[in-house]
């Protein structure tokens, strides 16, 4: 029997296992890097031990720390959530060589399964239906569009998508290089790429005694730069037949290298309906909840369970109803997915019959820069498909977030798609939507009645600059227009509020009035004769509007500039805090760049970022090296534009 449980990870994963270990009644340690001191995992764990540093490399990805960390604090197993060392076979043997129980898998079966090109291998001698492999060196035209994969990773890490024959080198080489930089290994092999497939897995449960369980379909098929953001289970649009073939396919798998405890068996559905295996992925999986909440299980109750060597009923439980999951994420979908850092003031989600929310964040937290920007995950269960998916696209709606630009609107409206509500997930739904999904409408009505509640609230807040009067500080008294003028964000749109008290004591502006204000809430009714109510917040500069229908940003204008308007012209700026990981070949003062060219690598929050050059001309100037950490703003490099050198 386990009694106390060290977790060797971090954020989000750490408190969902740590949930189950007090319903279990499990004394529960955590691990944590200096920037992870004040962390909630760490605040939820009964015990904590410090591993020194920030970097991951350095902390998490320590295994004889973590495992020193565990006999230190006399825990008898080890849990590795997922993403670290949680596919890592030789911390696996570690973990058991102290004496301690490993919940997870064999340790060969995780040699066996670490690398792709391998379990390909083994996969192909068990009868699993496989996408032929392409000799990148050897490949024709007639092979494009392939996907280069790193061989011992995942996440999306090491992976790009080639359709020209002249770029696979300079692909080959970025994708190695991910790779070796992400996971040690800098194996890369190629396939091809499958347009517009869906990307659905088995998820597995083995035990000791030969029982091995196939819980269902998920389709994980809505995603950016290959890693997902929308999972479903079951997956949609499947029949019986496909279904079965999927089940088997995944129970030969786990029983072809010896499986034990939870795992996942990940497939790729052509547009023709035929699957192929991709990979499986010895470890429990993020998108475990909708398994969970559709078969009515815990899957990290029967991980620990089976890791105390206890038998699986010889048959799973009947699922029940469809479960939708969206990853909250603090990022701008807008402007390249970039991640988003800094203080996290506000998160609350509705706590409604149906919903789960798996975080490991609460308001007040610190974003910083070296783990995965994920926020939470929000999970709705409904009898069918549509009811789930209304539910959680309601939820996020109503969410408040206050703080760094997150992905909340982008999901809300991906929900909403035709293309995801007809039950016709692909995995090029983003390539073809995402402009329109995070296109600001021009004529946005409810964004006007949200500044004109954040100018109310300002008043409230300020009843010396307009008189008094019964609604919270507005002068009863015809005068003149109060202008306030915003800046909304992250779109950088302005707006100009203009209002006026009437005779009768009324706020007026073109289109509303206000019928009460308060610092905290607005009610506006528009002409229309609709009434809207507003929660407001204000941080510092900026003014947080929640309205029924959305969450608005705003900053009172004037303000800070934003650092690229303060620099030279042609000035390679750094789009957030991170890590300079390469330079482009040959990258010095006085080399000639082309407009688009990638000059600069930028590492920030396990993602890679390319710093292209604004122009063509040549670079004049060169801040960047290779470790260098910097701050968003920072000044990287800059190109003197060749028309500018032309000038005379």
């Amino acid at each position: 029997m386990i009694s106390t449980l060290l977790v060797a990870n971090r954020g989000e994963i750490a408190c969902r296992i740590f949930r189950t270990c007090r319903a279990l009644g499990i004394a529960t340690v955590a691990v944590y890097s200096d920037a992870d001191a004040d962390a909630l995992h760490v605040r939820e764990a009964d015990t904590a031990v410090r591993l020194p540093g920030a970097a991951p490399a350095d902390t998490y990805l320590r295994g004889d720390l973590v495992v020193r960390a565990a006999c230190t604090a006399g825990a008898d197993a080890v849990h590795p959530g997922y993403g670290f060392l949680s596919e890592n076979a030789g911390f696996a043997r570690a973990v058991q060589d102290a004496g301690l129980v490993w919940v997870g898998p064999p340790v060969k079966a995780i040699e066996m399964m670490a690398s792709k090109t391998r379990a390909k291998e083994l996969m192909a001698a068990a009868g699993v239906p496989l996408l032929a492999p392409v000799d990148p060196a050897q490949a024709t035209a007639g092979d494009l569009p392939l996907l280069l994969k790193a061989a011992a990773g995942g996440g999306g890490r090491g992976m790009r998508v080639v359709r020209e024959l002249g770029a696979m080198p300079g692909e080959m080489a970025a994708a190695t290089a991910e790779a070796a930089s992400a996971f040690g290994d800098g194996e890369v092999f190629a396939e091809p790429y499958v347009e517009r497939g869906r990307h659905v897995e088995v998820q597995i449960m083995a035990d000791a005694h030969g029982t091995v369980w196939a819980l269902g379909t998920r389709d994980c098929s809505l995603q950016r730069r290959h890693q997902k953001v929308i999972e479903e289970a079951p997956a949609p649009g499947l029949d019986d037949a496909l279904r079965t073939q999927l089940h088997d396919a995944a129970t030969a798998a786990a029983r072809a290298v010896g499986y034990r405890g939870a795992g996942t068996v990940e497939f790729l559905l052509a547009a023709d309906g035929r699957p192929y295996f991709l990979e499986m992925n010895t470890r429990l999986q993020v998108e475990h909840p909708v398994t969970e909440a559709v078969f009515g299980l815990d899957l990290v109750a029967l991980q620990l369970c089976v890791a105390e060597g206890e038998p699986l009923p010889t048959t799973p439980p009947t699922p029940h109803g469809h479960a939708v999951e969206a990853r909250l994420y603090a990022e701008d979908p807008a402007r390249d997915w970039q991640p988003q850092t800094g203080a996290l003031l506000t998160l609350d989600v509705p706590d409604e019959p149906g919903l789960r929310l798996d975080t490991g964040y609460t308001g007040g937290d610190t974003i910083g820069i070296h783990y995965d920007p994920m926020l939470a995950k929000v999970i709705a269960h409904a009898p069918t498909r549509a009811q789930a998916v209304r539910l959680l696209a309601r939820a996020l709606e109503r969410t408040r977030i206050h703080g760094p630009v997150t992905n909340r609107e982008l999901l809300v409206r991906s929900l909403r798609h035709p293309d995801f509500t007809g039950a016709r997930p692909d995995t090029g739904f983003y390539d073809r939507h995402l402009d329109a999904l995070t296109r600001t409408p021009g004529d946005n009505a409810d964004r006007h009645l949200a500044a004109l509640a954040a100018a109310a609230a300002h008043a409230a807040r300020h009843p010396d600059a307009v008189g008094t009067s019964r609604f919270g500080g507005w002068r009863n008294l015809p005068s003149r227009p109060q202008i306030r003028r915003y800046r909304s964000e992250p779109d950088g749109a302005e707006h100009e509020i203009a209002y006026r008290t009437t005779r009768s004591g009324a706020i007026d502006a073109p289109g509303a009035r206000i019928l009460t204000a308060t610092p905290g809430h607005v009610t506006v009714e528009s002409d229309d004769g609709v009434t809207h109510h507003f929660r407001l917040a204000t941080h510092h500069d900026r003014v947080h509007v929640d309205g029924a229908t959305g969450s608005y940003t705003f900053t009172a204008l004037p303000r800070f500039t934003d650092p690229t308007e303060r620099a030279e012209p042609g000035s390679l700026l750094a789009p957030m805090p991170g890590t300079v990981v390469r330079l482009a070949d040959g990258l010095a003062p006085g080399t000639t760049v082309r407009a688009g060219q990638p000059l600069i690598w930028l590492e920030a929050m396990k993602m890679e970022h390319r710093i292209l050059a604004p122009a063509s001309g040549t670079l004049t100037a060169l801040h960047a090296a290779p470790g260098l950490q910097v701050e968003v703003g920072a000044l990287l490099a800059v190109v003197q534009d060749a028309q500018e050198e032309q000038t005379p």
